[in-house]
């Protein structure tokens, strides 16, 4: 399994980045990809996760209403999609997937419980 995130920058708060999270290798049916961040000093926590056979998502208050999770089976990436940066949202956000993904949703915020994990990628708003 591989898992790659692009997309990461500067961006100045209020304004919007995309992140894109390639998935390969995969042999299981039901499997999930979540979003994660991490920031200087803290621990890593769940920003929004998807199971890709149904689609249910999942999103930490901190993000609701601002990122959004999609998942483009064709190319077969899932984008987190982030609007109204705010500084706080400053991190290295990285991807990861879950081989079963029926408690996907539930076990978003922890990620410990997640697989595997891509190389992160690093977004930085400025106030």
């Amino acid at each position: 399994v591989q898992l790659q995130a692009f997309g990461g920058g500067l961006v100045q708060a209020g304004g919007s980045l995309r992140l894109s999270c390639a998935a390969s290798g995969f042999t299981f049916d039901d499997y999930a990809i979540g979003w994660f961040r991490q920031a200087p000093g803290k621990e890593r926590e769940g920003v929004s996760c998807i199971r890709r056979s149904n689609g249910n998502t999942y999103s930490a208050d901190s993000v609701k209403g601002r990122f959004t999770i999609s998942s483009d089976n064709a190319k077969k990436t899932v984008n987190l999609q982030m609007n109204s940066l705010k500084p706080e949202d400053t991190a290295v956000y990285y991807c990861a997937a879950k081989g079963d993904g029926r408690l996907a949703t539930v076990l978003c915020e922890v990620p410990t419980m997640w697989d595997y994990w891509g190389q992160g990628t690093l977004v930085t708003v400025s106030s």
